[in-house]
């Protein structure tokens, strides 16, 4: 019992809910492999920490020994998911598809374990279906129940179009799990609906229904909005390690805890509460916590040399401990009589803008190679190799090339 326990607060941890949640400690209880399945649509294959909130839960699963079925929606995404949309979706081509699904399996296994995890294609089974079989499986629910979802609800109240295909989106993510018997479905809370469809058409093909468990959507560097790509707000698991460091030492120290409690695999909720009163008491800097995060995070996607490597050449520019030449280094074209270093700024992604630069300019805010730039039309032209920095946080090692 105790190991049961102990294998549903790993579970648990961070979970918005689980539905339901007896029904998961009978299944383990069993003592078979639970088949625990996460769906992902090919729309958009640059994984960032948002998408390794899931990931990470599918790893906690075989860590106890479950089977991960990482199912990529090709079928799915040729529908076009409305989940959050307030208009109809671009359907994805087949071409769309096979080039986004090809980029997937390189990124997932910085977090899942490659023997562990059986992957797996939503074609398989709906390529050999026909339309009677399709006929039959939207005859499963009502349109009075689709329009109980949310947003198809605005939709409908605001006298937005949706389309009919956009009903079977649900219909066919639920029939996933009937043809993977699926014991337990993860999501993100915005998924819930679709989610419970697969409860529903499992107990209509007399399965047991799957247990479904819900993730919160990781708030991003703004700690306002989800991570989104489109906002700007994001890490990428393949950005650079001084990038991934960087970025984590930027977040509030409020977001740094859901961040500990969403990403982390070596911080025990145990230790994390400790942590917490350590800082309140003014015995932890909240940044030394958020340097063992960011640790993390850079040793998992890029390994523990490079994780080092970046946070070595952190301390060097912005604590001035260290040799600033372990920071990798970024190639800028410029034109043969150089770049003012607004421009640079901007060009180095340190700055939105020339006008923004400008601003950090005049206020002092600006160091190369640690020193004040004094003067703000100051010119580097090729041949320039050095650390552009703004404020104590943003930098980069560069070097000027000719155009």
């Amino acid at each position: 019992m105790t190991e049961i326990h102990s294998a549903l607060d790993l579970i648990a941890r961070g979970a918005h809910d689980i539905v339901k949640r007896e029904e998961l400690e009978a299944r383990l209880r069993l003592g078979r492999p639970l088949r625990v399945k996460a769906g992902f649509d090919p729309t958009a294959p640059d994984l960032h920490l948002g998408h390794t909130v899931l990931l990470n839960k599918m790893r906690q699963f075989q860590d106890l020994g479950h089977t991960v079925i990482f199912l990529i929606g090709d079928f799915t995404g040729m529908i076009g998911d409305p989940t959050g949309k307030n208009v109809t979706r671009r359907p994805l081509t087949r071409e769309d598809v096979e080039a986004n699904a090809r980029t997937y399996e390189a990124q997932v296994y910085k977090v899942l374990d490659r023997d562990r995890t059986e992957v797996r294609f939503n074609s398989e089974w709906f390529g050999r279906m026909g339309a009677a079989d399709m006929i039959r499986l939207a005859s499963q629910h009502t349109v009075a129940r689709m329009l109980e979802r949310d947003d198809f609800s605005k939709r409908f109240h605001g006298q937005q179009p949706i389309a009919i295909h956009e009903f079977l989106y649900p219909l066919v993510q639920g029939h996933d799990s009937v043809a993977l018997q699926a014991d337990v479905e993860l999501g993100g809370t915005d998924q819930t609906f679709n989610l419970l469809m697969g409860r529903a058409l499992q107990e209509h093909a007399g399965q047991p229904p799957q247990v479904v468990l819900t993730m919160p959507l990781l708030e991003g560097l703004d700690g306002v909005n989800k991570m989104s790509k489109s906002l700007g707000n994001y890490i990428g698991v393949d950005e650079p390690a001084i990038d991934i460091v960087t970025k984590t030492l930027k977040i509030g120290d409020d977001l740094m805890w859901r961040w500990f409690e969403l990403l982390s695999f070596e911080v025990s909720m145990a230790e994390l509460a400790r942590m917490r009163v350590e800082v309140e008491a003014g015995q932890l800097n909240p940044r030394d916590a958020k340097l063992r995060l960011a640790r993390e995070l850079a040793a998992r996607f890029h390994g523990a040399a490079a994780a080092d490597q970046a946070i070595a050449g952190w301390h060097a520019v912005v604590r001035g401990e260290g040799d600033t030449s372990l920071l990798p280094l970024s190639e800028i074209p410029v034109p043969a009589d150089g770049l003012r270093v607004a421009a640079l700024l901007t060009a180095a992604g340190l700055t939105p803008s020339n006008s923004e630069a400008m601003r950090k300019l005049r206020e002092r805010a600006v160091r190369i190679d640690g020193a004040v730039v004094e003067d703000p039309q100051r010119v580097l032209g090729p041949g320039f190799e050095g650390v552009l920095q703004v404020g104590k946080r943003s930098f980069a090692r560069v070097a000027l090339r000719p155009s």
